[in-house]
C-alpha cells in the first residue's frame, strides 16, 4: 500500500464550502500505477460510502447525494486528488478517506473529519 495523506477537513458551517487534498507520500517514480482516485465518508454508525471517483482517463462518477455539489479532480504529474465541496449540509458530516486504485490493490488514507454545522 502506498501511504496517502489528507488534508483540508475540519468545521464550516452549513452553506460552506471546502477543499480536500490527497497525495502519496513518497517518490513519484515509486508509486504502482494508479488506475483511479476517489473519496469515500464515513459517518458514525455507518458504513463507508464512495462520494466521488476519477479514472486514470479522466471519467468522473459522484454519489447521488452530492452531485452538482462537489467536484473531483486531479493533477497526474503530482499524483494528488482533490474534492471540492460546496453548499455542504450537515448530513455531510463524517470522516472523509483518499482512495488510489492500483492494479490488484488499493492504497488508503488516514482519514481527515469533515463536519458541518447547521
Amino acid at each position: 500500500q502506498v501511504p496517502l495523506v489528507e488534508s483540508g477537513g475540519g468545521l464550516v458551517q452549513a452553506g460552506g464550502s471546502l477543499r480536500l487534498s490527497c497525495a502519496a507520500s513518497r517518490s513519484i517514480a515509486s508509486i504502482p500505477i494508479i488506475t483511479a482516485m476517489g473519496w469515500y465518508r464515513q459517518a458514525p454508525g455507518r458504513q463507508r460510502e464512495l462520494v466521488a471517483s476519477i479514472t486514470r482517463g479522466g471519467n468522473m462518477n459522484y454519489a447521488d447525494s452530492v452531485k452538482d455539489r462537489f467536484a473531483i479532480s486531479k493533477d497526474n504529474a503530482k499524483n494528488t486528488v482533490y474534492l471540492q465541496m460546496n453548499s455542504l449540509k450537515p448530513e455531510d458530516t463524517a470522516v472523509y478517506y483518499c482512495n488510489f486504485r492500483h492494479i490488484g490493490f488499493d492504497s488508503w488514507g488516514q482519514g481527515t473529519q469533515v463536519t458541518v454545522s447547521s
